[in-house]
C-alpha cells in the first residue's frame, strides 16, 4: 500500500497560497488595493475591515481611492490607516481618502527583493517540513508492516517529486515578484 500523497499535497498548496498572499501585501510602488484588506477600523464598537465598508479601487497606477459607503466613517478609516503599518499617509478631501504610493528608491527595491527571497526560503522550509512529516509517516507504516520496502521507496520518491514541484513554484513566484519590483 503506497502512501496517499493527497493530504500532503493539500498542505503544500496551502503553503504556496499563504506565501503568494504574503507577497501580495508587499508594497512595490504600485497602487495595490490589497494593502488595506488587513486594516480594520472601529465601527459601532467592533473592528470592521475597511474593504467591507468602503469602495476601494485603483484610480491610477500610483493611487488607491477609498470612498466610504457611510460618510461618517471617513475620519475613523483615516485614523485606522494612519495607525496601520502600510506607511502611507492618506489624503482626505472630505468625501474620499487617497493613498498615493511613492516611487521606491533603488535601495528600497533591493531591500524588498531581499525580503521576498527570505520569505521564499521560509516557504521552502515549510514545504520541506511537510516532506519530512510524510517521510516519517512512510517509515512508521513500513515499521508497522503496513507497506513493503519497495512501497516505502516509491512513496518517498513521489513525496520528493511533489516537494520538488512546489519548491520550483515558490522559486518561480519569488523570481517573478523580484523582477516586478526591480522593473518599477
Amino acid at each position: 500500500m503506497k502512501l496517499d500523497c493527497k493530504e500532503f499535497e493539500e498542505k503544500m498548496k496551502k503553503t504556496l497560497a499563504a506565501y503568494e498572499n504574503e507577497l501580495s501585501l508587499i508594497r512595490a510602488g504600485r497602487a495595490n488595493p490589497m494593502l488595506v484588506n488587513a486594516v480594520s477600523f472601529e465601527y459601532y464598537g467592533s473592528p470592521t475591515p475597511i474593504n467591507t465598508m468602503a469602495d476601494v479601487k485603483v484610480t491610477d497606477p500610483k493611487t488607491v481611492t477609498i470612498v466610504p459607503y457611510d460618510a461618517s466613517t471617513l475620519k475613523a478609516i483615516e485614523k485606522a490607516l494612519l495607525a496601520s503599518d502600510i506607511g502611507i499617509t492618506p489624503n482626505n478631501d472630505g468625501r474620499a481618502l487617497r493613498l498615493v504610493f511613492p516611487q521606491p528608491t533603488e535601495e528600497r527595491r533591493k531591500e524588498l527583493v531581499k525580503q521576498i527571497q527570505k520569505m521564499g526560503e521560509e516557504a521552502k522550509v515549510a514545504l520541506r517540513n511537510i516532506r519530512r512529516d510524510a517521510n516519517d509517516k512512510t517509515k512508521k507504516m513500513k515499521k508497522d508492516s503496513e507497506m513493503t520496502e519497495d512501497e516505502q521507496k516509491a512513496s518517498e520518491k513521489s513525496i520528493q517529486e511533489l516537494t520538488d514541484r512546489y519548491i520550483k513554484l515558490v522559486d518561480e513566484t519569488t523570481s517573478r515578484k523580484s523582477k516586478e519590483i526591480m522593473d518599477i
